[in-house]
């Protein structure tokens, strides 16, 4: 049996995120400064108006929640964000088409983490009328975090506390994902997350699955499952089975075992979660 190959470290130094300042949007954010916070990273909020007029009170306020999570003190500057070790930029995109837009910024600008509010009617996020949210994933080909309206997800928004006791990780022969598991212990190390439960999921696999590197001393519990049927329906129904906060699927681009069925299982998984749900695009993970 072959050993498992472990993966270069992926550095997390800048968190993109866009917003159309609603609701779903305020949520995403406080999802990647938490994670900005946690990496020591930049984070980029950018808004797509055509008119490039927008209110810039309209964007989400950092200072003020980061006071409001009691991170820095009433009335600070900005040298108190930037003490905590992270930058933040806004951004005001004149343009029509907020996909493009945001695609010629992060051909530019380079982001090792996007962070994304979605729209489940449709598992894509609703923006200026247009379908945002997947293609920006797809065409940016970077880690995504997609944060699905209406879910509160695992950062509170009135404290910045972490929810996060169970997380699924689907598992099949091709693509390796061994991505994943790599991502997930260094959340778990980055957020201090004292324990909780890593479920590893195959769904009908075929011949002998791949060995994958666990972590030999962790407070927390690692646990491999095996289920048949629907890549889809199985993964929605082990997610609220063990009440997931978090999955974390390692994908291979449209031809890979997420998106290789007819009706795109990620997709599917994505229009039906009840938690964040985190696509980590092998090609992007290999260094």
């Amino acid at each position: 049996m072959n050993e498992p190959r472990l993966h270069p470290e992926r550095t997390i130094n800048t968190i993109f995120i866009p917003s159309d300042f609603s609701e779903a949007s305020e949520t995403a954010f406080v999802h990647a400064l938490r994670l900005a916070l946690a990496a020591k990273a930049m984070l980029t909020v950018l808004h797509v108006d055509p008119s490039a007029i927008d209110d810039w009170h309209n964007f989400p306020g950092v200072r003020e929640t980061l006071e409001r999570w009691k991170l820095i003190p009433e009335g600070s500057s900005k040298s108190d964000v930037v003490n905590l070790g992270i930058d933040v930029r806004k951004i005001i995109a004149p343009s029509k088409v907020p996909v493009k837009a945001c695609l010629e910024y992060l051909s530019i600008h380079d982001a090792d983490l996007i962070v994304l509010a979605i729209q489940q009617r449709e598992g894509i996020m609703r923006w200026l009328g247009k379908s945002v949210g997947e293609p920006i994933a797809r065409g940016a080909k970077q880690m995504t975090l997609f944060i699905p309206n209406g879910v509160d997800g695992f950062v509170a928004y009135e404290d910045g506390s972490i929810s996060l006791k169970n997380i699924l990780i689907p598992v099949a022969d091709e693509p390796d994902a061994q991505p994943a598991v790599e991502v997930v212990m260094r959340l778990i190390e980055r957020l201090d997350l004292p324990s909780g439960n890593v479920t590893l999921l195959r769904v009908s696999p075929n011949g002998e699955p791949k060995p994958l590197h666990l972590p030999k001393d962790s407070t927390w519990k690692w646990t491999e499952i095996v289920e048949q049927g629907d890549p889809a329906s199985v993964i929605l129904k082990t997610a609220d089975s063990i009440e997931a906060d978090l999955i974390v699927m390692t994908t291979d681009g449209p031809d890979g075992f997420l998106d290789g069925l007819r009706g795109s299982t990620s997709e599917r998984v994505l229009s039906k979660a009840k938690c964040p749900v985190g696509n980590l695009p092998v090609d992007s993970l290999l260094g």
